[in-house]
């Protein structure tokens, strides 16, 4: 471990990773069955919920002067981890400063979700993290990057699209993020890779709230063509409401 965080410029993501280390122990490989639920092959800590939250609090209360340059250094830092916590909390810390993610570039997605591996991974950073009026304040440049990941080779990139739209859809009735969205369902609703298939499933269910008449009728027109867990938790969805 002297060796990794040796090659590890950044002081702040050192810092994290000996709290990580402390607290967790050795990194170690999942079993078949946790590897096979998240989807990562990286290595991770045995640490509980309850420590990784204490781990960020103390870090945050440490670091009220941290300036945006370094934030962001961090994140980019800590994207390139080896480990499934230390991408993990790339997500945790855009979460924990809105002031300083508002900031951001849309175009730094690309980065942070570039090593990702598994829904955890990719959700940790791309869901509830980007608002709505976030994403609506800069519209242009937001929606160029959010249609250049669904293009994307990489799986993992193509999910974030998705995901990301799952939040601001359920904050504001706005055409443009009803329109992107179904055009990404559109585009991305015949991979077979359940990556994707459940990511179409959710941004549907997360629309109902603001465009119902729209889904119903989407749901209707594509009905053969949609993943069939989509069509299923789609249906479940409008006739009780529940997830």
């Amino acid at each position: 471990m002297a060796e990794t965080k040796a090659r590890i410029k950044n002081g702040f993501h050192r810092g994290l990773l000996e709290e990580l280390e402390k607290r967790g122990g050795e990194k170690h490989k999942f079993n078949m069955g946790i590897q096979r639920y998240i989807g990562t092959n990286k290595p991770c800590y045995s640490l509980s919920a309850s420590s990784r939250k204490e781990i960020l609090r103390k870090w945050f209360l440490d670091h009220q002067n941290l300036t945006f340059g370094e934030y962001r250094d961090l994140l980019l830092s800590l994207a390139q981890g080896e480990s499934h916590e230390e991408v993990s909390l790339v997500g945790a810390l855009l979460g924990a400063f809105p002031k300083f993610r508002r900031l951001l570039e849309p175009e730094i997605l690309h980065n942070f979700l570039e090593g990702t591996e598994g829904w955890a991974e990719v959700d940790s950073i791309a869901q509830s993290n980007f608002t709505a009026r976030e994403i609506l304040g800069d519209w242009e440049r937001w929606k160029k990057v959010i249609l250049e990941l669904s293009e994307n080779s990489n799986v993992h990139k193509r999910r974030a699209s998705l995901v990301i739209l799952t939040l601001p859809v359920r904050e504001v009735r706005d055409e443009r993020l009803a329109d992107l969205a179904f055009q990404l369902i559109e585009k991305l609703k015949g991979e077979k890779d359940i990556l994707i298939t459940k990511a179409v499933s959710w941004l549907l269910r997360d629309m109902i709230k603001n465009f119902r008449e729209e889904v119903e009728g989407y749901l209707e027109e594509r009905r053969n063509t949609l993943p069939a867990i989509a069509r299923r938790e789609v249906k479940r969805k409008l006739e009780t409401g529940r997830k």
